[in-house]
């Protein structure tokens, strides 16, 4: 009877992917990436958004243009003390709180001056945005005679339906691409252990198996031949005689 060779058991997946920890980086950098995108989304208090708009208005004697420029001087001081001091009183919350939520924007196009407030409730973003802008109204009042220009009430604030902060499923897949994207560069920059150190790597063959190839073996350095150096020191050995 003829003995047949043992057929090599085939290595399972788990075994290939300990062979290969460098194919696991890139998976792990994912998949922390979302759930800590994920976890960042439903931990997040929610944030809505309310926006209010204010319009700078030329006086009968001015310059067009003038109100241009004027919705723009408001819409840099509509964030200051002087303006905030005044719409705490309508916002019903406190300064800071206005001064760190609180938004405005203007057009170069426009004297139009946009103010925007954000809250976790929506009934705060409106009062804080209304009252900003009504406190951007009674301001220009007072000026109006020295500044030629009216600031009138455009359009008010509307109470946000949905919030303006991420949600867990946006979080998550931006997460996961922030990781993939980690997970990348550090797949790119770490070293191959054994590749550079000239120490034998492990590499598979067809059947998965782990075979140990040796490193490129490096030409050792010339040594004198051992008659070049008898005759150097039989030649050394007569110069000091004849000396």
């Amino acid at each position: 009877m003829s003995s047949q060779d043992p057929k090599p058991e085939r290595p399972s997946f788990l075994a290939r992917l300990r062979a290969r920890p460098r194919l696991l980086v890139l998976p792990a950098a994912v998949l922390a990436g979302v759930a800590a995108g994920a976890g960042y989304g439903l931990l997040k208090t929610p944030e809505y958004a309310a926006t209010s708009y204010v319009v700078v208005v030329p006086g009968e004697k001015s310059d067009p243009a003038a109100a241009l420029g004027f919705a723009q001087a408001y819409g840099r001081v509509a964030t200051d003390l002087a303006i905030t001091g005044d719409a705490q009183v309508w916002a019903g919350v406190s300064v800071a709180t206005l001064r760190k939520n609180v938004q405005a924007a203007t057009s170069p196009d426009a004297p139009m001056i946009s103010v925007t407030a954000r809250s976790p409730k929506p009934a705060t973003a409106v009062a804080m945005a209304d009252g900003v802008a009504r406190a951007l109204v009674t301001s220009g009042t007072h000026a109006s005679a020295g500044t030629g220009v009216k600031v009138v009430q455009f359009a008010r604030a509307t109470k946000p339906t949905s919030p303006v902060s991420p949600s867990a499923p946006l979080s998550a897949l931006v997460g996961g691409c922030a990781g993939g994207l980690l997970g990348g560069l550090a797949l790119l920059v770490r070293p191959r252990r054994g590749a550079e150190a000239g120490v034998e790597v492990e590499a598979s063959d067809e059947d998965g198996a782990r075979v140990a190839v040796p490193s490129p073996a490096t030409s050792p350095e010339p040594q004198p031949e051992p008659e070049r150096a008898r005759e150097r020191g039989g030649e050394r050995k007569r110069k000091r005689e004849t000396a």
